[in-house]
Protein backbone atom coordinates (compact mmCIF):
# COMPACT_ATOMS: atom_id res chain seq x y z
CA UNK A 1 0.00 0.00 0.00
CA UNK A 2 1.38 3.15 -0.98
CA UNK A 3 -0.43 6.22 0.45
CA UNK A 4 0.65 9.83 1.74
CA UNK A 5 0.10 11.20 5.36
CA UNK A 6 -1.69 14.35 3.75
CA UNK A 7 -4.51 12.37 2.58
CA UNK A 8 -3.65 8.71 3.82
CA UNK A 9 -6.47 9.11 6.62
CA UNK A 10 -6.16 5.99 8.60
CA UNK A 11 -4.90 4.24 5.72
CA UNK A 12 -1.92 3.69 7.06
CA UNK A 13 -3.22 1.93 10.56
CA UNK A 14 -5.38 -0.38 8.98
CA UNK A 15 -2.60 -0.96 6.47
CA UNK A 16 -0.33 -2.62 9.34
CA UNK A 17 -3.38 -3.85 11.51
CA UNK A 18 -3.93 -6.13 7.79
CA UNK A 19 -0.50 -7.05 7.72
CA UNK A 20 0.11 -5.48 4.33
CA UNK A 21 3.55 -3.66 3.29
CA UNK A 22 3.41 0.30 3.59
CA UNK A 23 5.31 2.30 1.36
CA UNK A 24 5.16 6.31 2.32
CA UNK A 25 6.80 9.48 0.42
CA UNK A 26 9.29 11.82 2.16
CA UNK A 27 9.15 13.99 -0.79
CA UNK A 28 7.33 17.42 -1.63
CA UNK A 29 4.49 16.59 -3.74
CA UNK A 30 4.76 18.13 -7.22
CA UNK A 31 8.13 20.17 -7.57
CA UNK A 32 10.99 19.61 -10.23
CA UNK A 33 13.29 19.26 -7.71
CA UNK A 34 13.34 16.65 -4.83
CA UNK A 35 13.06 18.55 -1.25
CA UNK A 36 11.36 16.93 1.90
CA UNK A 37 7.82 17.75 2.32
CA UNK A 38 8.44 18.00 6.49
CA UNK A 39 11.97 19.70 6.34
CA UNK A 40 14.29 18.81 9.44
CA UNK A 41 11.47 16.86 10.81
CA UNK A 42 11.30 14.67 8.47
CA UNK A 43 12.76 11.31 10.21
CA UNK A 44 9.89 12.28 13.04
CA UNK A 45 7.40 11.84 10.40
CA UNK A 46 8.70 8.43 9.04
CA UNK A 47 9.10 7.00 12.65
CA UNK A 48 5.37 8.47 13.67
CA UNK A 49 4.10 6.33 11.01
CA UNK A 50 7.11 3.04 10.45
CA UNK A 51 6.17 2.56 7.17
CA UNK A 52 8.02 -0.67 5.54
CA UNK A 53 9.70 1.66 2.86
CA UNK A 54 10.36 5.53 2.29
CA UNK A 55 9.37 6.36 -0.82
CA UNK A 56 10.99 9.35 -3.03
CA UNK A 57 10.01 10.61 -6.65
CA UNK A 58 13.09 12.49 -8.09
CA UNK A 59 13.27 13.73 -11.64
CA UNK A 60 16.86 13.43 -12.63
CA UNK A 61 18.77 13.71 -15.94
CA UNK A 62 22.40 12.88 -16.12
CA UNK A 63 22.67 15.69 -18.89
CA UNK A 64 20.55 18.14 -17.09
CA UNK A 65 21.94 21.22 -14.82
CA UNK A 66 24.25 19.54 -12.84
CA UNK A 67 23.96 22.33 -9.41
CA UNK A 68 20.46 21.50 -9.37
CA UNK A 69 21.45 17.40 -9.92
CA UNK A 70 23.92 18.41 -7.30
CA UNK A 71 21.57 20.07 -4.50
CA UNK A 72 19.11 16.63 -5.20
CA UNK A 73 21.82 14.79 -4.18
CA UNK A 74 23.14 16.05 -1.23
CA UNK A 75 19.52 15.87 -0.15
CA UNK A 76 18.77 12.09 -0.90
CA UNK A 77 22.54 11.21 0.40
CA UNK A 78 21.25 12.52 3.90
CA UNK A 79 17.67 10.68 3.80
CA UNK A 80 19.60 7.53 2.64
CA UNK A 81 21.98 8.12 5.32
CA UNK A 82 19.07 8.53 7.82
CA UNK A 83 17.09 5.13 6.41
CA UNK A 84 20.21 2.96 6.87
CA UNK A 85 21.39 4.48 10.15
CA UNK A 86 17.73 3.39 11.60
CA UNK A 87 17.45 -0.03 9.32
CA UNK A 88 14.36 1.41 7.22
CA UNK A 89 14.07 0.40 3.24
CA UNK A 90 14.67 2.84 0.51
CA UNK A 91 11.88 2.72 -2.35
CA UNK A 92 13.41 5.43 -5.14
CA UNK A 93 11.30 6.45 -7.82
CA UNK A 94 12.92 7.59 -10.59
CA UNK A 95 11.53 9.71 -13.95
CA UNK A 96 14.11 10.44 -16.59
CA UNK A 97 12.57 13.82 -18.33
CA UNK A 98 13.92 14.84 -21.73
CA UNK A 99 16.51 17.40 -21.88
CA UNK A 100 15.35 20.14 -24.85
CA UNK A 101 18.56 19.85 -27.02
CA UNK A 102 17.81 15.96 -26.42
CA UNK A 103 14.03 15.95 -27.51
CA UNK A 104 15.60 17.92 -30.37
CA UNK A 105 18.04 15.13 -31.52
CA UNK A 106 15.13 12.36 -31.92
CA UNK A 107 13.33 15.42 -33.86
CA UNK A 108 11.21 16.11 -31.21
CA UNK A 109 9.48 12.64 -30.74
CA UNK A 110 8.91 11.57 -27.31
CA UNK A 111 8.74 8.13 -28.56
CA UNK A 112 11.71 8.09 -30.07
CA UNK A 113 13.39 9.66 -26.97
CA UNK A 114 11.93 7.01 -24.67
CA UNK A 115 13.48 3.94 -27.34
CA UNK A 116 16.53 5.47 -28.09
CA UNK A 117 17.80 7.92 -25.24
CA UNK A 118 16.14 7.57 -22.05
CA UNK A 119 17.28 3.77 -21.28
CA UNK A 120 21.03 4.41 -21.07
CA UNK A 121 20.38 8.37 -19.64
CA UNK A 122 18.36 5.99 -16.81
CA UNK A 123 21.27 3.66 -16.51
CA UNK A 124 23.48 7.00 -15.75
CA UNK A 125 21.05 8.78 -13.41
CA UNK A 126 21.09 5.70 -11.16
CA UNK A 127 25.09 5.44 -11.55
CA UNK A 128 25.12 9.06 -10.50
CA UNK A 129 23.11 8.28 -7.77
CA UNK A 130 24.49 4.99 -6.97
CA UNK A 131 28.41 7.40 -6.51
CA UNK A 132 26.70 9.96 -4.36
CA UNK A 133 26.87 7.44 -1.62
CA UNK A 134 22.71 6.95 -1.92
CA UNK A 135 21.42 3.26 -0.78
CA UNK A 136 18.61 2.17 -2.56
CA UNK A 137 16.32 -1.17 -1.98
CA UNK A 138 14.04 -1.22 -4.80
CA UNK A 139 13.95 1.28 -7.58
CA UNK A 140 10.94 2.49 -8.95
CA UNK A 141 11.93 2.61 -12.63
CA UNK A 142 10.35 3.71 -16.29
CA UNK A 143 9.58 1.24 -18.91
CA UNK A 144 11.42 0.63 -21.32
CA UNK A 145 10.36 -1.39 -24.54
CA UNK A 146 13.96 -3.80 -24.85
CA UNK A 147 14.34 -7.02 -22.28
CA UNK A 148 17.86 -6.27 -23.42
CA UNK A 149 17.37 -2.48 -21.67
CA UNK A 150 15.97 -4.29 -19.06
CA UNK A 151 18.96 -6.26 -18.12
CA UNK A 152 21.28 -3.30 -18.32
CA UNK A 153 19.45 -1.26 -15.55
CA UNK A 154 18.78 -3.93 -12.96
CA UNK A 155 23.49 -4.67 -13.71
CA UNK A 156 23.16 -0.93 -13.13
CA UNK A 157 21.22 -1.70 -9.76
CA UNK A 158 23.34 -4.26 -8.37
CA UNK A 159 26.42 -2.99 -9.55
CA UNK A 160 28.96 -2.75 -6.52
CA UNK A 161 27.73 -5.59 -4.31
CA UNK A 162 24.20 -4.57 -4.55
CA UNK A 163 23.14 -8.38 -5.02
CA UNK A 164 19.54 -7.93 -2.54
CA UNK A 165 18.64 -4.71 -5.00
CA UNK A 166 15.58 -5.54 -7.06
CA UNK A 167 13.77 -3.24 -9.52
CA UNK A 168 9.88 -2.58 -10.60
CA UNK A 169 8.11 -0.68 -13.75
CA UNK A 170 6.19 2.17 -13.08
CA UNK A 171 3.54 3.40 -15.87
CA UNK A 172 3.67 6.81 -16.37
CA UNK A 173 -0.29 6.96 -16.99
CA UNK A 174 0.70 5.41 -20.39
CA UNK A 175 -2.50 3.71 -22.18
CA UNK A 176 -2.58 -0.33 -21.83
CA UNK A 177 -0.83 -1.69 -24.90
CA UNK A 178 2.44 0.43 -23.76
CA UNK A 179 2.30 -1.16 -20.18
CA UNK A 180 1.99 -3.96 -21.54
CA UNK A 181 5.16 -4.32 -23.76
CA UNK A 182 6.96 -2.70 -20.37
CA UNK A 183 5.81 -5.66 -18.31
CA UNK A 184 7.20 -8.09 -21.08
CA UNK A 185 10.40 -7.19 -21.21
CA UNK A 186 10.62 -6.85 -17.57
CA UNK A 187 8.74 -9.77 -16.39
CA UNK A 188 11.81 -11.92 -17.36
CA UNK A 189 14.67 -10.17 -16.15
CA UNK A 190 16.12 -11.73 -12.68
CA UNK A 191 15.98 -8.17 -10.46
CA UNK A 192 12.42 -7.27 -11.77
CA UNK A 193 9.94 -8.14 -9.10
CA UNK A 194 6.60 -6.52 -10.26
CA UNK A 195 5.38 -3.29 -11.18
CA UNK A 196 3.77 -0.37 -9.50
CA UNK A 197 1.21 1.51 -11.75
CA UNK A 198 -1.65 4.17 -11.09
CA UNK A 199 -3.42 5.61 -13.41
CA UNK A 200 -3.38 2.94 -16.14
CA UNK A 201 -5.41 0.86 -13.47
CA UNK A 202 -7.66 3.43 -12.39
CA UNK A 203 -7.88 6.88 -13.57
CA UNK A 204 -10.44 5.90 -16.59
CA UNK A 205 -12.62 4.64 -13.36
CA UNK A 206 -11.96 6.98 -11.15
CA UNK A 207 -12.81 9.79 -13.59
CA UNK A 208 -15.84 8.11 -14.55
CA UNK A 209 -17.66 7.77 -10.93
CA UNK A 210 -16.38 11.29 -9.90
CA UNK A 211 -18.25 12.17 -13.17
CA UNK A 212 -21.30 10.33 -11.81
CA UNK A 213 -21.28 8.18 -14.98
CA UNK A 214 -20.71 5.25 -12.76
CA UNK A 215 -21.72 4.09 -9.09
CA UNK A 216 -18.86 3.38 -6.63
CA UNK A 217 -19.06 -0.92 -6.50
CA UNK A 218 -19.08 -0.49 -10.83
CA UNK A 219 -15.70 2.07 -10.09
CA UNK A 220 -13.83 -0.56 -7.50
CA UNK A 221 -14.76 -3.57 -10.27
CA UNK A 222 -13.68 -1.99 -12.92
CA UNK A 223 -10.11 -0.98 -11.04
CA UNK A 224 -10.12 -4.59 -9.47
CA UNK A 225 -10.24 -6.42 -13.01
CA UNK A 226 -7.68 -3.70 -14.78
CA UNK A 227 -5.15 -4.48 -11.93
CA UNK A 228 -5.40 -8.25 -12.42
CA UNK A 229 -5.34 -8.09 -16.36
CA UNK A 230 -1.84 -6.22 -15.91
CA UNK A 231 -0.89 -8.84 -13.08
CA UNK A 232 -2.05 -11.82 -15.44
CA UNK A 233 0.14 -9.86 -18.35
CA UNK A 234 3.65 -9.91 -15.63
CA UNK A 235 3.27 -13.42 -15.08
CA UNK A 236 2.46 -14.92 -18.16
CA UNK A 237 5.68 -12.60 -19.40
CA UNK A 238 7.46 -13.93 -16.58
CA UNK A 239 6.59 -17.36 -17.04
CA UNK A 240 5.07 -17.69 -13.69
CA UNK A 241 1.25 -18.02 -15.26
CA UNK A 242 -0.19 -20.73 -17.95
CA UNK A 243 -0.25 -18.82 -21.31
CA UNK A 244 -3.80 -20.03 -22.86
CA UNK A 245 -3.87 -21.79 -25.92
Amino acid sequence: MLVDEQFGSDVPEQTHEHGLILAMPAERSGQPMFDFQYGDDFGAHIESFSPDFTKVLVRYNPDGDAAANATQLEKLKRLSDWLKAHDRKFLFELLVPAEDAQLESVDGDPDRYDSELRPELMRRAIAEIQDAGVEVDIWKIEGVDERSDCEMLVAQARTGGREGVVCVVLGRGADDAKVDQWLSAAAPVDGYVGFAIGRSIWWDSLKAYVDGKIDRATGAQKIAENYLRFVTVYERASGKAPVAS
